[in-house]
């Protein structure tokens, strides 16, 4: 990609050399080199925006031990650092060693893209949703949601080209995080009824939680898409000082709150995620518990009081400082 060119997608994901969940250096790798592939094959003008939040000063940084896009790819990656000294300003930085969501607002705030793609580092993203990136023909007021089918960690240890790999992923899909889209399309007409003069958004003051549980919520962290405007207002994500969890609904939430219209892309467009130990969806209920006891986070009750709020007024949260996603601060950038 041309280095003046503005990217059409900026994708955004955090991480630090920490091996959390095991096996993250081979999961960022596939990733990495994924999109590499994907974006060469289908020449879609991106750029991947990784943060790095507070890199252990013991291991190697990212940018020097992940892949870089060769000559003439269409993929250009930035790596922006957020120093453990900004990290040691929140009260539970030592029990929570990542910020994901204040992490990709960092991403978003510098993000170059016309459209931002905030997602994670454990995926693969399958040709039929890629092939919709490179139509280039998103709307700007729209939040584009994707399933999310989990997939053994074995698919690390194949050592197959990426339509290999993307084959048997589609062939070993041990859970599908969706929507049931004959429901969802049931509350889509609600919606757009509500819109019309004859409702005047009666259903959004009235009964705002047919709004909220048409959202698609599960997995949303792993993939949601807005134009970079769309982000900006909304706020980006809240920017609390708590674990991550719930903390992505309350973003899809924000997006609908002000308007913007949830499109779930086809099952075949879909984020196969890699298995690994420690993520949330991997913990028993007990498991949950022990870990938020340690990491305060919210409770869902609290989310949807929240989102229905917001809904029902047609309003941001504004929870989050002018500057969040730290903007204005000078964060250390390399760029590949």
């Amino acid at each position: 990609m041309n280095g003046n060119a503005a990217p059409y997608l900026s994708i955004v994901v955090t991480s630090r050399n920490d091996n959390h969940g095991q096996d993250l250096l081979p999961r960022t790798t596939l990733f990495v080199n994924g999109l590499i592939t994907q974006c060469t094959r289908f020449n879609l003008s991106a750029e991947l925006i990784i943060v790095e939040w507070n890199p252990p000063p013991q291991n190697p940084p990212l940018h020097r031990i992940l892949p870089a896009p060769p000559p003439g790819c269409p993929l250009r990656v930035r790596y922006i650092t957020v120093p453990p000294q900004l990290h040691q300003q929140y009260a539970n930085a030592n029990n929570i060693p990542l910020y994901q969501m204040t992490a990709k607002n960092v991403g978003i705030r510098r993000a170059k893209g016309q459209f931002v793609l905030c997602t994670n580092i454990d995926l693969l993203f399958s040709d039929e949703l890629f092939e919709i990136l490179a139509r280039k023909d998103l709307k700007p007021d729209c939040c584009y949601r994707a399933d999310r089918c989990d997939v053994p960690g074995d698919v690390l240890r194949l050592n197959r080209p990426l339509p290999e790999l993307l084959h048997w992923c589609s062939k070993h899909i041990t859970q599908r995080l969706s929507r049931n889209r004959l429901l969802l399309t049931l509350l889509n007409w609600v919606i757009n009824a509500d819109q019309t003069r004859l409702l005047n958004g009666l259903v959004r003051k009235k009964l705002p939680l047919l709004y909220f549980l048409h959202l698609v919520t599960d997995a949303c962290g792993d993939f949601t898409l807005l134009a970079k405007p769309a982000w900006e207002a909304i706020q980006g994500y809240p920017e609390l000082d708590i674990y991550s969890v719930h903390i992505d609904t309350m973003g899809i939430a924000a997006a609908t709150a002000l308007g913007y219209r949830q499109v779930l892309l086809p099952a075949k467009a879909c984020a196969y995620h890699i298995h690994h130990q420690d993520g949330w969806t991997s913990l028993t209920a007990a498991q949950k518990v022990k870990f938020l006891e340690k990491r305060p986070g919210l409770g869902i009750d609290v989310v949807v009081f929240a989102a229905l709020d917001a809904i029902r007024h047609r309003q941001p949260y504004n929870l989050n400082p002018a500057n969040w996603g730290f903007v204005g601060t000078n964060l250390e950038e390399v760029e590949m």
